[in-house]
């Protein structure tokens, strides 16, 4: 069943990042400008961040299997339309639908490994594996996309989904048992609305602003849409007995602080590797398999860390992997921020890995912070709001950052996407302050949010539980 779940989310978020260096050649094959390739990237994320909240209600409400199997076979599908694809707008749509299966793939998954292991110490290992999958499918993600479009073209990155979705399906029948939330939600289709306008409309104004203007009738108008839309979504939740969003969670520090260090950790993970893609092919002048390469210390150290964090959270609690987390990800953005490290391979490789260790660091903790006092019945929302801040997070880094790439480029006199020597390293300089700024604001809320030693292992009070039991067939 864990090996079933793991293989998911390695398909989900290997998805995720294996796109990352295959974007200079859609680029040329498709005769993309730098804001199309954002949307490739960002429709898939939003679309996924719009709906995994959805997706955890409708596992907890129509059976835990059913809704896994359905995801797996929708992002199945979607992966062949994608490597289709007759241009970039096609791309994109069919980037949607391959969101929309893989929604239901990380929160229902990660729903099933907390119901089934219920002992908190063996949740926590369970936790762990599914972490360090997670952290795997990433750091590995440049190393596969340049293999693969060096050997077969940037298609084959979406073929690559196809055997191992379908060996999936096959495995999930057999080995995942069906099982349902005793007291699941109803459905909430205003709730849904708002989450999608806030998503959608936040990250268009982002990504277009810089090109299009800030002040353009289209780009204000999101910009006013945005916060509208989070007020409304706040206001809307927290009148309804069963929300889509359930705020009460929130109650908890741990959560939230969980929830905001999700967010920032995978805006570092999602901005940095948009960044390093198009800079070590687009500048640098690699070839795909050369750019992977380059990005195997990052996904070494990844690797790595992601198994080093889940012991020590396992044994420790989550705050000493955070802190960690946070110092090296703030020192590997000064790097580049202060010490120029792209223009020099004895800082650009120990940046790399900087990064990388930051991120595997605080995938697992994140997640055992946000689930270790969250009552079993409210898993499957909660997972979903985690993994919603994730990838908005994602999303959010590739919009943000890439933007502030844009607006420098232009700056500097460069329209196509892309600078050249010293103007590049000026433009993109802004992009890594901000990722020093993440790493620093990682650290104060692991400081704020998480306690000095491990808590007690049992379920917290604080929170509203239900006696009933789960129902399993």
């Amino acid at each position: 069943m864990l090996a079933v779940c793991c293989t998911s989310v390695f398909l989900g978020n290997l998805n995720n990042t294996v796109l990352n260096v295959a974007l200079p050649a859609m680029q040329r094959d498709l005769h993309s400008p730098l804001s199309g390739l954002q949307w490739t990237t960002d429709a898939y994320l939003i679309a996924l961040a719009a709906l995994l909240m959805l997706a955890g209600s409708a596992g907890d409400r129509l059976g835990r299997r059913r809704v896994f199997q359905t995801g797996l076979a929708l992002f199945t599908f979607g992966s062949l339309l994608c490597g289709l694809a007759p241009g970039l707008n096609w791309l994109i749509a069919c980037r949607v639908l391959q969101a929309v299966g893989a929604s239901m793939l990380n929160p229902v998954a990660m729903s099933i490994i907390t119901n089934t292991f219920t002992e908190p110490r063996e949740r926590a290992r369970a936790i762990g594996v599914w972490g360090a999958v997670m952290g795997v499918a990433m750091a590995v993600g440049p190393l596969v996309g340049g293999v693969l479009v060096q050997a077969a073209g940037w298609r084959s990155i979406f073929w690559l989904n196809l055997p191992i979705g379908v060996a999936a399906l096959i495995c999930a029948a057999r080995f995942i048992p069906e099982s349902r939330a005793p007291h699941p939600r109803r459905a909430d289709p205003v709730g849904q609305l708002l989450v999608i306008a806030l998503l959608g409309t936040l990250t268009y104004a982002v990504i277009e602003g810089p090109s299009t203007g800030w002040t353009a009738p289209l780009t204000l108008g999101c910009l006013v849409t945005a916060p509208v839309a989070l007020l409304a979504l706040l206001q809307y939740e927290r009148r309804r007995t069963e929300p889509l969003v359930d705020l009460e969670v929130f109650r908890d520090k741990g959560f939230s602080g969980a929830g905001a260090m999700a967010v920032l950790s995978f805006f570092v993970l999602g901005g940095f590797l948009f960044l390093n893609t198009l800079y070590l092919q687009n500048e640098r002048g690699l070839g795909a398999l050369d750019a992977g390469l380059y990005l195997l210390p990052m996904a070494i150290l990844n690797i790595v860390t992601s198994q080093l964090s889940g012991r020590m959270t396992a044994g420790l609690g989550p705050r000493l992997p955070l802190l960690l987390a946070g110092a090296a990800t703030a020192l590997g953005g000064g790097l580049f921020a202060a010490a120029d490290a792209e223009t020099s391979n004895a800082l650009l490789f120990p940046a790399y890995c900087l990064i990388g260790a930051g991120v595997g660091l605080a995938n697992t903790p994140v997640t055992n912070a946000a689930m270790a006092r969250i009552p079993k019945e409210r898993a499957g929302v909660a997972a979903a709001i985690i993994s919603t801040s994730r990838q908005f997070g994602q999303a959010l880094g590739v919009a943000v950052l890439g933007a502030v790439l844009t607006t420098g480029l232009r700056h500097s006199g460069s329209i196509s996407g892309s600078g050249s020597g010293a103007g590049y390293v000026q433009a993109v300089r802004p992009a890594y302050w901000i990722i020093t700024a993440c790493g620093a604001a990682i650290v104060l809320l692991t400081l704020l949010t998480t306690a000095r030693r491990r808590p007690p292992i049992a379920p917290a009070v604080t929170l509203p539980e239900r006696p009933a039991r789960e129902s399993i067939t």
